[in-house]
């Protein structure tokens, strides 16, 4: 289902980016427009595909995951057989927030959200025990300078 996308949608997809956990009536408002066109135009763009699904950010080092980790992954490995085992295991492990196959040397790049160092080891033993790899690095990040999932609309 295609959707086209106007000013007044664009400036609703803002103001959920900025915070979903807004009433109707305060978009509403925000965006010059009142409750129920609103409403329409939020059902449509879900229904769309837009707007997918919905939850809470939450604060990794409030919570004691203090460590984040960008682990780049080189294989020589490219079968189907391989491919479908290795992005399984990625799916089923939870410290594993994003997952990238890429062009270039590298073939793929994961962020993994950890308590520490101890953890991202445990992560990576139990990695290499499942899935066969090449090279793996880990770099280990020390300040979180920008973070987001704001879309620049």
């Amino acid at each position: 289902m295609s959707v086209r996308i106007d000013d007044v949608d664009r400036k609703i997809l803002a103001a959920l980016q900025a915070d979903a956990s807004r009433s109707l009536d305060e978009i509403a408002k925000e965006v010059g427009s009142s409750k129920t066109p609103v409403w329409n135009r939020i059902r449509k763009m879900k229904d769309a595909g837009v707007i997918g699904q919905q939850t809470v950010m939450l604060d990794a080092e409030a919570l004691g995951f203090e460590a984040c980790f960008f682990v780049l992954i080189r294989t020589s490995e490219h079968e189907a057989e391989w491919q479908e085992k290795f992005l399984s295991t990625l799916r089923a492990r939870p410290e594993v927030q994003e997952a990238h196959r890429l062009a270039g040397d590298i073939d793929y790049i994961l962020k993994v959200r950890v308590k520490n160092a101890r953890a991202y080891d445990a992560f990576y033993q139990a990695l290499i025990s499942e899935v066969r790899v090449f090279n793996v690095t880990a770099l280990l990040s020390m300040e979180e300078i920008k973070s987001t999932v704001a879309l620049p609309l």
